[in-house]
């Protein structure tokens, strides 16, 4: 900005788009995003006059589509490939390829709250405090069938017969078995790289799971109130945030014959409940939702955590991160997403998507086909207790949006 600027123009510029708003998003409602309508991947301007057109065009954020099915309002979402798998309260898991059903299965009892896919296995976690194990049938990849529940029957009747594996169920007020959940599963994590499944719940513990044998190795008694979410990094890392409102690392330590989880730092005490965490891909940066809006970010520096800032753009809680490239995304109770690009140590908010008639419970992000080392690309799922899930197309090189001009 010019030092010459007169107090006119400065008034102007300031009452028209200020790096307080760009970095807050505070001032974002709802007709502040152009996302109601969809909009065509490929409407690239072919004039070449119009090079700056084009550019916008390809570089932008929009709405592809809705997958709507009056079933059931959806709580969890999970891709792989060229699949998204959708849960909700009806108990159906449906499959969906080129938006488009490609297939589904139902649980007996208990709706999905949680998805997560290793191999030829998906993993359900249900309200009724189960684990459920599906498997893809080799010669027909749009069947699944039931290949389980966690834990099975057979390790609950050998944890029975020893009296050293019951513990007093503060809820029921009665002896429970650890290696079982006694209330409902909130969410679910994978660390792809030991084949290990974590398991979180309103019981206030996250339990660790051999994915491969469906064998308990640990039960950690985390926090005083219900956990809503754990997040397994790939360093042995792994983050649960919880309604009494606090954030905890836990470091993984290998035995011989067990495995255990040490707390090493408690991030954050608040007053108000952690609600959802993401963790970015390198395991630098740890974003913490809250049920007052606000999103609050980590740096690790070396091996210490340091408070990086707040991100505020939603009037109600986070119920849900996800975290991509250099994208962060963060879903509300306000029926709203926030886009936020980090860049350094800052984060923009990019856009603010609208759309949505129900508060946002669940998000998923896979890279798009079209995506280039110059100009990443994400596709962002967004599941809706409206009963729908949202389908957007997300660029890195997005220009930031304020009432529908790019600035």
């Amino acid at each position: 900005m010019s030092s010459t600027m007169n107090d006119d123009e400065l008034k102007f510029q300031k009452s028209k788009f200020s790096a307080y708003d760009r970095l807050s998003c505070e001032n974002s409602p709802m007709n502040m995003s152009p996302w109601n309508q969809s909009c065509n991947l490929n409407a690239i301007n072919d004039d070449d006059d119009d090079d700056d057109n084009a550019t916008k065009n390809n570089h932008k954020i929009c709405l592809i589509g809705s997958l709507v099915r009056e079933e059931g309002h959806i709580y969890s979402l999970a891709t792989k490939n060229d699949l998204l798998y959708t849960g909700s309260d009806s108990k159906n898991i449906r499959v969906w390829k080129d938006m488009k059903e490609f297939s589904a299965f139902k649980s007996n009892s208990g709706l999905v709250k949680a998805i997560i896919i290793s191999g030829d296995k998906i993993f359900t976690g249900h309200q009724d405090g189960k684990v459920r194990v599906w498997k893809v049938q080799p010669n027909n990849p749009s069947n699944f069938k039931p290949a389980g529940t966690l834990p099975t029957f057979f390790d609950i009747f050998k944890a029975s017969i020893r009296p050293s594996n019951y513990f007093m169920s503060a809820k029921h007020n009665k002896a429970s078995i650890w290696i079982k959940h006694w209330d409902a599963i909130s969410c679910l994590s994978m660390d792809h790289n030991h084949g290990l499944l974590y398991s979180a719940s309103w019981d206030r513990t996250f339990k660790v799971w051999r994915a491969d044998s469906s064998k308990c190795l640990e039960s950690v008694k985390a926090h005083e109130d219900a956990v809503n979410s754990v997040v397994a990094s790939a360093d042995g890392v792994v983050y649960t945030g919880s309604a009494d409102g606090t954030v905890k690392i836990w470091q993984r330590e290998f035995t011989p014959k067990t495995i255990r989880h040490v707390l090493v730092q408690t991030l954050w005490n608040q007053e108000c409940a952690v609600t959802a965490l993401a963790v970015n891909r390198s395991g630098s940066v740890v974003y913490c939702g809250s049920s007052d809006g606000v999103v609050n970010f980590w740096d690790k520096e070396k091996k210490n955590w340091t408070h990086g800032g707040v991100l505020k753009g939603h009037k109600l809680a986070v119920l849900c991160l996800e975290s991509a490239g250099n994208l962060v995304f963060s879903g509300s109770a306000d029926k709203n997403i926030c886009v936020w690009r980090k860049e350094g140590r800052v984060h923009t908010c990019l856009s603010m998507l609208t759309g949505h008639n129900g508060p946002v419970k669940c998000l998923a992000v896979q890279q798009d086909k079209e995506s280039t080392r110059s100009d990443q690309k994400w596709v962002l799922y967004s599941g809706s207790l409206d009963k729908s899930v949202k389908v957007w197309s997300v660029s890195e090189m997005a220009p930031i949006m304020h009432n529908g001009d790019v600035q």
